[in-house]
């Protein structure tokens, strides 16, 4: 197995991450420093280190959890404030297995909220070069002109770069929340600046589908593991 793939495999972190951290000199195997992510190991002999943290590459059993995460938790590991963060939520048997956030939603958002150790499934997840769909429930102090909805479907300007086109609908069945909308990208707090954009404060955030996960009726606080299908369709 590559070293990459092995951290990854392992829970080490995002694939991101840990590609950073082989390039920077950070990554041991065996005591030597190993700077090509595609360097062969054995999971079963080579002992393998980040930053001198050492990491136990051997196979491990991969879990997918879903939560409908309230409003005032961290998508985070950790915090070093205190603040209550997802894991915090999660079952007991769940919190020590090297479980992450795949991806996040902001401390004022709520609804689904993937969580794994499986890096590999996160970088699909979160690359931008995939484009998994991301579908929000939005309540806005407002109603959007026909102009201002065209605008959010081509794409809107904001301070680092013009938003890829969105999908956008009015909606009625799901007070208190007047519309949805669907992106392939992920900006941090990026539906609330493209209305923001437009002049409009978001009240309200629900995420309800990430990829081909579906919140569903899931209760608030609550989280359950994906089934074998659901994280087959993940891949695709």
């Amino acid at each position: 197995m590559t070293l990459l793939k092995a951290l990854t495999a392992a829970g080490a972190g995002p694939r991101r991450r840990m590609a950073d951290a082989i390039m920077k000199g950070l990554v041991r195997v065996n005591d030597v420093v190993v700077s090509d992510l595609r360097h062969p190991v054995d999971v079963n002999k080579d002992r393998v280190t980040v930053d001198g943290h050492s990491i136990d590459i051997k196979p491990k059993q991969f879990i997918y959890l879903m939560l409908n995460k309230p409003a005032g938790v961290l998508s985070t590991v950790r915090d070093e404030r205190g603040r209550q963060t997802v894991i915090d939520m999660l079952p007991a048997k769940y919190r020590d297995i090297g479980l992450h956030p795949v991806g996040r939603l902001d401390k004022d958002s709520t609804g689904l909220l993937l969580l794994t150790n499986d890096g590999d499934l996160t970088y699909r997840m979160t690359h931008p070069k995939f484009e998994k769909e991301k579908e929000y429930l939005v309540q806005i102090d407002g109603n959007l002109s026909s102009n201002q909805l065209r605008a959010l479907e081509r794409g809107v300007e904001l301070e680092d770069a013009i938003t890829h086109g969105a999908v956008v609908k009015s909606i009625r069945h799901a007070t208190p929340f007047n519309y949805s909308i669907t992106l392939h990208e992920g900006r941090k707090r990026q539906v609330r600046r493209m209305f923001a954009a437009l002049g409009y404060r978001v009240v309200a955030l629900k995420r309800v589908r990430e990829g081909s996960i579906v919140l569903g009726g899931l209760p608030e606080g609550e989280v359950r593991e994906l089934s074998a299908w659901e994280v087959e369709g993940l891949s695709d």
